[in-house]
């Protein structure tokens, strides 16, 4: 080799530096591929993801293909850097051959070429690919020894290298980062609707049901003008028939078999024709998780539930639209018009709060964070903080939330103005 002209050398040190950088920037930007587009771009069938698919299926194969080559250009390097310099400066060669390979290395075949393949994987492993490839099966042999040594060693701390892919999996939270953090590629309207979806397993049926005090339902026990008014009047599509007390239900009724009774008037109504034309109420456990319901919903073709506690007393209702609401916001407005609103604004970050709405509409509608484990509305949740009801209006902290109380009955806090404090 000291016959060879150092011009022809210098060439071939070049070339072996090109070759250097491939394999740096083919790993670092084989490693980079993000896993879940690079399998929609292969079902696309696009040729470059699915060689790149193919290569990663056994990593520790395309690591040492990518490692062997690597390391016998830089070792080839290193000698024929060596006997330029040795050479040019003689003994001293040697010690200004390490110096200089070291820094044209680190610079020109790791850094640079790793960073420009970590800022642009796609465009630096699909193009590899097609050399990797072919060069994976002729040193397939060295290939196999290396990585058996190397699975060995590896299964001697508990890794084992060559499992499934079960950290491609994405879990729950992770799932819930990635929608968050998509940024303009989702619209936020779309983005809002899946975060909505991913945590629909926080919630019950509980969070959700309109309270028993709220239900609107119809009382067999009334007369028949005051009822066949209230069926005339009602803006409810839905309605549990109940004889004295909801525990008492007979029946869901749609008001839309009611239409004949209407027609019929007063003469032709009896509380037993109502019963026939009533639907089989469906009980729910109020600890039911919000996916389970959703499912039975559908399974069992409901749009109405009657809410039971664990002794079997009717807690209140739950519909579709209150559990469809929690994946795609308010979507409809309140069918009885109101002038006392839950959530009015009273300006310079005040609001007024109803003390029966409920602690997750008031952190899905002003973006608050205040705690949903326990109590589900805001009276349950001051009641809880004060351990007894107010004697008058009072100012007090929840967390890092100012409360004032407006208004109190002899139950329960029914208003008060609510402030967010920046600590």
């Amino acid at each position: 080799m000291n016959e060879i002209p150092p011009g022809l050398l210098f060439s071939l040190l070049a070339l072996l530096i090109v070759i250097s950088a491939f394999f740096s920037s083919s790993e670092t930007s084989m490693m980079a591929l993000n896993r879940y587009r690079l399998r929609h771009q292969a079902k696309s069938g696009h040729r470059g993801a699915r060689r790149a698919m193919e290569l990663l299926s056994r990593p520790d194969k395309l690591i040492g293909v990518i490692l062997i080559g690597n390391n016998l250009v830089n070792i080839l390097a290193s000698v024929i850097a060596g006997v330029v310099f040795t050479q040019l400066y003689g003994d001293a060669g040697v010690f200004y051959a390490t110096a200089v390979l070291t820094v044209v290395i680190l610079i020109f075949a790791e850094v640079t070429p790793k960073t420009i393949a970590a800022l642009h994987p796609e465009k630096i492993a699909f193009p590899a690919s097609l050399v990797l490839r072919p060069l994976l099966w002729l040193l397939a042999p060295v290939v196999w020894l290396v990585s058996s040594i190397s699975n060995g060693l590896a299964r001697l701390v508990g890794v084992e290298a060559t499992a499934g892919s079960e950290a491609e999996h994405l879990a729950p939270e992770e799932l819930r980062t990635v929608v968050f953090e998509s940024g303009a590629l989702l619209p936020s309207k779309h983005k809002g609707m899946l975060l909505n979806v991913l945590d629909l397993d926080q919630a019950t049926v509980e969070d959700i049901m309109i309270p028993r005090n709220e239900v609107v339902g119809v009382d067999l026990e009334n007369n028949g003008d005051r009822i066949l008014q209230q069926l005339a009047e009602s803006s409810y599509t839905r309605l549990p028939v109940f004889e004295g007390d909801i525990n008492r239900v007979v029946g869901i009724l749609h008001l839309r078999r009611a239409a004949q009774i209407l027609r019929d008037g007063p003469e032709a109504f009896s509380a037993e024709r109502l019963k026939s034309y009533t639907d089989e109420p469906y009980f729910v456990p109020e600890a039911t998780p919000l996916p389970t319901l959703l499912m039975n919903f559908q399974k069992k073709k409901r749009r109405m539930g009657l809410v039971v506690d664990e002794y079997g007393e009717v807690m209140g209702i739950v519909t579709l639209e209150d559990l469809l609401e929690e994946i795609v916001g308010d979507f409809t407005a309140s069918p009885v018009p109101s002038e006392d609103e839950e959530i009015v604004s009273a300006g310079d970050g005040w609001y007024l709060i109803d003390g029966g709405t409920s602690i997750r509409e008031i952190n899905r509608t002003l973006h608050w964070e205040l705690p949903t484990d326990g109590p589900k509305t805001f009276n349950g949740l001051a009641m809880e903080h004060l351990e007894s009801i107010p004697d008058g209006n009072i100012s007090f902290y929840i967390l890092n939330y100012l409360v004032e109380i407006e208004e109190v009955s002899e139950k329960m806090i029914t208003r008060a103005r609510v402030k967010k404090i920046n600590k």
